[in-house]
C-alpha cells in the first residue's frame, strides 16, 4: 500500500471515529505509520495537519447539529470533544464566524402552542467536507533527483525537540527561530570551526523521537576524517549532541530558491509527485538539509530524504 493510499485510509478512519477521543497519533497507528511520518505526509499532501482536519470536521458537524436540532451548546461541546462549553464556543466562533447561540435553531411560535425552529436565521456556517485524496499529473514539469546510499553517519549538532503538530518547541519557538537563536548566541561558528575551510557545510538534521508527538531537529556538521577531533569533548560538555544516523538510501533534491519556503515546496513535491510516480516511500531514519559553504548560487540547500522502494 502506498503512502497516498494510507492517508486516504486514515481519513476514512478519522471519519468513522470522529466523535471518539482520537488525534493524528491514532490515525497513524491505524495505517501502520509512525506518527512522525504520518504527520509530515498528511500535512504536505493536504496542506493541513490531521488534528486540524479532525477539528474542522467536528465543528462542521456541530454547526449542522445546532442548526437543525434542539441540541444544547453544552451537549454539543462534550459530544464533539471539548472540555467545556466555553472552549467549544470560542473554537466554534473562530471557525464559523458565528457563535453557537446565533446558529442554534430559534424557537418561534406559530398559530399553535408548538415551537418550531427558524433554522438560525441570519447566522453563517462554514462547511468542511471529508477529504478525498486524488493525485493528478499536471503539465510536464521536471523534478530532478538522485538516489544515494550512505553508511552510518555521525554529526555534531545543537539539538532541540519540536512538536509534530505545530513544529514548535515547548516555549513556542519555531525551527527558523532556533537557527536565528543559535546564530545570535554565537553557537554555530565554534561547531563549524572543527571543519577545514571549503568544507564547512551545515546540516539541518531531523529525526523522530522515541516518544510520540515530537521530533528532534539539529544544526551541525558531519564528523569524518576532515573533522578536527580535539574540541569534540569540550563542545559536547557545553551542550552539543553526537547525532548518529543509520545506513540508508536517500532521495536527494536541490531546493531552488532564496529562502526556506523552497524546502516546504520540495517536500510537497516529494509526496505529491515523487512518491506516487517512483514507488519510493520515506523511512523513519534521519533526513537532513545540507547548506553548502560554497554551493550553487540558486540552490538554497540540498534535501536528503531516507527512502526505500515499495
Amino acid at each position: 500500500m502506498s503512502n497516498i493510499e494510507r492517508i486516504q485510509q486514515a481519513i476514512c478512519y478519522m471519519e468513522e471515529h470522529i466523535l471518539e477521543d482520537i488525534s493524528y497519533v491514532e490515525a497513524a497507528k491505524s495505517v501502520h505509520m509512525s506518527s512522525y511520518n504520518f504527520h509530515r505526509t498528511f500535512s504536505f499532501i493536504t496542506g493541513m495537519t490531521a488534528n486540524e482536519y479532525i477539528r474542522s470536521r467536528r465543528l462542521t458537524l456541530a454547526g449542522q447539529e445546532l442548526l437543525t436540532t434542539a441540541c444544547s451548546v453544552t451537549e454539543a461541546a462534550y459530544k464533539y470533544g471539548y472540555e467545556s462549553p466555553e472552549s467549544f464556543s470560542r473554537a466554534f466562533s473562530r471557525f464559523h464566524g458565528s457563535t453557537p447561540r446565533q446558529v442554534m435553531s430559534r424557537q418561534v411560535t406559530s398559530g399553535s402552542d408548538k415551537s418550531v425552529p427558524d433554522m438560525g436565521k441570519g447566522a453563517s456556517l462554514h462547511l468542511f467536507n471529508p477529504l478525498v485524496i486524488k493525485i493528478t499529473v499536471e503539465g510536464g514539469s521536471i523534478m530532478d533527483y538522485r538516489i544515494e546510499h550512505r553508511e552510518s553517519q555521525r554529526f555534531l549538532a545543537l539539538k532541540r525537540a519540536f512538536s509534530n503538530e505545530n513544529s514548535m518547541d515547548e516555549n513556542g519557538r519555531s525551527i527558523p527561530e532556533f537557527w536565528d537563536e543559535c546564530h545570535d548566541k554565537g553557537l554555530i561558528e565554534p561547531v563549524r570551526s572543527l571543519r577545514p575551510e571549503g568544507k564547512r557545510d551545515l546540516y539541518g538534521l531531523c529525526s523522530p523521537r522515541d516518544s510520540e508527538g515530537s521530533f528532534d531537529y539539529g544544526i551541525g556538521i558531519i564528523l569524518d576524517e576532515d573533522t578536527d577531533p580535539t574540541q569534540l569533548e569540550r563542545l559536547v560538555k557545553e551542550g552539543c549532541f553526537l547525532w548518529e544516523a543509520s545506513p540508508a538510501d536517500y532521495a536527494v533534491f536541490k531546493c531552488i530558491g532564496s529562502d526556506g519556503e523552497c524546502i516546504g515546496e520540495t517536500w510537497s513535491k516529494f509526496f505529491k509527485e515523487f512518491v506516487p510516480q517512483t514507488g519510493y516511500t520515506q523511512t523513519d531514519d534521519t533526513d537532513y538539509e545540507i547548506y553548502f559553504e560554497n554551493g550553487e548560487s540558486d540552490v538554497f540547500c540540498e534535501l536528503w530524504i531516507p527512502v526505500r522502494k515499495g
